[in-house]
C-alpha cells in the first residue's frame, strides 16, 4: 500500500484532536483500496466485506479492527498497558523524542522489554494486526473508520488465483493462531496470580472473542471479532452444502430438503434468496457493482473450499507438531501472459496445486450431479437441483479450464487426473452411505 492523498494525516488529526474522543482513541483506520483490478475483479481482490463493509459495521460498536496498514496509531495506545498510564504524556518533549528515535534506530529497542507481548504490536501469529486490534479494544481503547471519497491509500491485490487463495489461507492460519495465543496469555496471567494451571483448552475457550471479547468490549464488537477469528470454520457448512451432500443425495435420489409441495420448502428458498439478496444490496450500497458482487461471492465459495479448509488443516497439524508449509509472502509479480489473461478476465489455473484439485473435484461433482438430476428429474428433489445448479454456475471458469482451454492458464493434466479420481471415490462413498 502507498499514500494516495497527502491530506490523510490531517483527516486523522481531526479525530486525534477531538477533546472528547481522543483520550480513548487508539487508531484511525482507512480502508484498503486497490489499483489495477480488471473489469470484473475475478479474484475478489477488492475484499469489500473485509476492508470496507465490516469496518463500517464495527465502527458503531467501538471501532473497526486493525487492518494492518492504512492506519494512524496513537503512540500512547501502543506503549501503555492501560488508559490510566501516565507514560505517554511526555512523548512530545524534544529530549524524549530524540531519545526514542535513537533507540529505534539502534534496532535493539525490543531487547529485554515486553514489546510484542504487552506493549507494541502483538507478535507470534501471521495476523498480528487482528491480534493487536483485539487487545487494544479489550484494554478499553477505541478506534474509528475514516472512508473519504478519494482513496487515502492504494495498493496491489493478488492477480493470480493461486496467490489469492494462498494469501487467504495464510490469514486463516493467523486467525487461528491469534485465538491460540490469547489462550496462552490467559493461562500465564492466571498462573502468575493464582499459581494454578487449567490447561490449554480452558485458555483457548475463555479468551476467545465469544467470551472474553464480549465481556471486555461489548456484545456487538465481541461477535464481530468472533466472525473474523473463526472465519475458517465456514469451510464445514459451505463444503457440505455447496459441494458435497446435495450433489451426492441427488445422484442417489435421497432427498435432504423438503419437497416442493411442502410449505417448509418455501422457508428454505426464502432464506437462501433473502441472504444473497441482502448481501448483493449491501455490496452495491458500498459502491460495488453486480459484476464485482458475482465475482466476490464466487471467490467466497472458492476460498471456503480451499483456503479455509487447508488453513484449518495446517493449524491443526501445527498443534500436533506435524510439519507444514512455512509462511509465504503473496506473489504480486506476473509475466506478460499472466497479465494479459488477468486483464481479459480469464482465470489462471496454470499451477499444479492442491487448491485446484479441490476446486476441480467440487466442480465435477456438481456437473455430474446436475446431469444425473436432469436425466432422472424428481419433483421431490427440486432444492437439491437448485443448489447443484448454483454450484455449476459458479464453477464455469473451472469447466473452461478443464475442458475448453489450451493456453498456459488451463488446468494442468495432473490436477485433472487427481480430480477425476477423487470424484469417483466420493461418488462411490456416497453410494455406500446413502444406500446402506
Amino acid at each position: 500500500m502507498y499514500s494516495n492523498d497527502p491530506t490523510s494525516p490531517q483527516r486523522a488529526l481531526c479525530y486525534f484532536l477531538d477533546p472528547i474522543a481522543s483520550s480513548k482513541l487508539a487508531y484511525v483506520q482507512f480502508p484498503q483500496r486497490f489499483q489495477g483490478l480488471n473489469k470484473s475483479d475475478i479474484y475478489g481482490g477488492e475484499m469489500k466485506h473485509l476492508f470496507k463493509m465490516n469496518p463500517y459495521g464495527m465502527d458503531g460498536f467501538g471501532g473497526p479492527n486493525y487492518l494492518g496498514s492504512n492506519t494512524f496509531l496513537a503512540r500512547r495506545a501502543l506503549f501503555d498497558s492501560s488508559l490510566e498510564s501516565e507514560s505517554g504524556r511526555n512523548l512530545l518533549e524534544p529530549e524524549k523524542v530524540l531519545e526514542m528515535a535513537t533507540e529505534a534506530a539502534a534496532c535493539n529497542y525490543e531487547t529485554g522489554t515486553k514489546w510484542g507481548k504487552t506493549i507494541g504490536f502483538c507478535y507470534g501469529s501471521l495476523t498480528e494486526d487482528l491480534h493487536t486490534g483485539f487487545w487494544l479494544h479489550c484494554e478499553g481503547w477505541t478506534s474509528v473508520f475514516c472512508d473519504p471519497p478519494q482513496a487515502a491509500f492504494l495498493g496491489d491485490a493478488p492477480k493470480t488465483l493461486h496467490d489469492a487463495l494462498s494469501q487467504c489461507k495464510r490469514w486463516n492460519v493467523g486467525q487461528y493462531e491469534v485465538m491460540y495465543l490469547l489462550g496462552i496469555s490467559l493461562l500465564r496471567r492466571v498462573h502468575a496470580v493464582t499459581g494454578q494451571f487449567f490447561g490449554m483448552q480452558v485458555g483457548f475457550t475463555r479468551h476467545s472473542p465469544l467470551t472474553f471479547g464480549v465481556r471486555k468490549t461489548s456484545l456487538g464488537l465481541g461477535l464481530t471479532y468472533s466472525h473474523l477469528a473463526f472465519w475458517g470454520l465456514w469451510c464445514i457448512p459451505i463444503n457440505n452444502t455447496y459441494a458435497l451432500l446435495p450433489q451426492l443425495a441427488l445422484v442417489n435420489s435421497r432427498p435432504l430438503f423438503p419437497k416442493s409441495s411442502d410449505p417448509w420448502f418455501y422457508l428454505y428458498t426464502y432464506l437462501f434468496v433473502a441472504a444473497y439478496t441482502q448481501d448483493m444490496l449491501d455490496f452495491i450500497y458500498h459502491k460495488g457493482t453486480l459484476r464485482f458482487w458475482w465475482s466476490d461471492q464466487r471467490m467466497w465459495l472458492m476460498r471456503s473450499l480451499t483456503s479455509f479448509t487447508f488453513g484449518s488443516i495446517q493449524f491443526a497439524c501445527k498443534q500436533l507438531n506435524i510439519s507444514t508449509q512455512s509462511f509465504n509472502v503473496t506473489n504480486k509479480v506476473m509475466d506478460d501472459e499472466q497479465i494479459k489473461r488477468y486483464d481479459e478476465g480469464t482465470f489462471d489455473f496454470g499451477v499444479d496445486s492442491p487448491f485446484f484439485v479441490i476446486l476441480s473435484t467440487a466442480a465435477l461433482l456438481n456437473l455430474c450431479a446436475i446431469l444425473v438430476g436432469i436425466f432422472r428429474y424428481n419433483i421431490n428433489m427440486v432444492a437439491e437441483m437448485l443448489l447443484t445448479g448454483y454450484g455449476v454456475a459458479n464453477s464455469w471458469p473451472v469447466y473452461e479450464a478443464i475442458f475448453l482451454r489450451s493456453d498456459n492458464g488451463k488446468m494442468p493434466d495432473g490436477v485433472k487426473l487427481r480430480a477425476f479420481f477423487l470424484t469417483g471415490i466420493l461418488f462411490a462413498g456416497g453410494f455406500l452411505v446413502f444406500n446402506a
